[in-house]
């Protein structure tokens, strides 16, 4: 119980002093995050991030496109606007083949950056015209619904591919969004963290 209280004290401190430096503590490696909440009488899903596309094949590069949507039981949601948009298609990632129960329902609206994968079928589609590793962001919303009516079942689900350098993933939580700054603090190297410790005692 002593050891724990300590841990916590060392973990905040560290907190601390990497604000108060004003550094950041960078994730492992980048991701696209998709967060799947409910609002009022609506479900909204945003997703932002990068994607690096390296270790993945593409599969369709011209021709394809994605509408927005979301089909838990294949483990498949689009992000962005609700009409048709030119996309390329990659596959090679590996995870959850389903977030839920439901069928698919259409999106009702949307904006941004245009992303959709298929854990079922192996498929991720991003705009025409992305560029690996660049900044992605947008938004849809499912009016007069809920996680009961879409068959989303709460939780976190996380798609991965490639390794060291070319190492990706998408994060998607339904209902819970973890908080930035115990993310940060997960990937905090221990030695860090001790060291910062002897510091504050000397």
């Amino acid at each position: 119980m002593e050891f724990a209280k300590r841990m916590r004290g060392v973990a905040a401190f560290s907190m601390a002093m990497l604000i108060g430096c004003g550094l950041t503590v960078p994730l492992a490696h980048a991701e696209y995050i998709v967060n799947l909440v409910q609002q009022g009488n609506d479900v909204i899903a945003t997703g932002s991030g990068t994607l690096d596309l390296a270790a993945l094949t593409l599969t369709c590069s011209s021709g394809c496109s994605t509408n927005g949507g979301i089909n838990p039981m294949l483990a498949s949601i689009g992000i962005g606007p609700a009409f048709s948009v030119p996309s390329r298609f990659y596959s090679g990632f590996t995870g959850p083949a389903s977030f839920g129960i439901g069928d698919f329902t259409p999106v009702s609206g949307g904006s941004g950056d245009t992303v959709a994968f298929d854990g079922t079928f192996n498929i991720l589609s991003v705009p025409l015209d992305y560029v690996s590793g660049n900044a992605l962001s947008g938004d849809s919303i499912y009016n007069d619904q809920t996680f009961e009516s879409l068959g989303v079942t709460p939780g976190t689900y996380v798609w991965t591919w490639g390794t060291g350098a070319t190492a990706d993933s998408i994060t998607m939580n339904v209902g819970s969004v973890p908080e930035p700054s115990s993310l940060a603090l997960l990937s905090l190297p221990l030695g860090l963290v001790l060291r910062l410790t002897a510091r504050r005692r000397l």
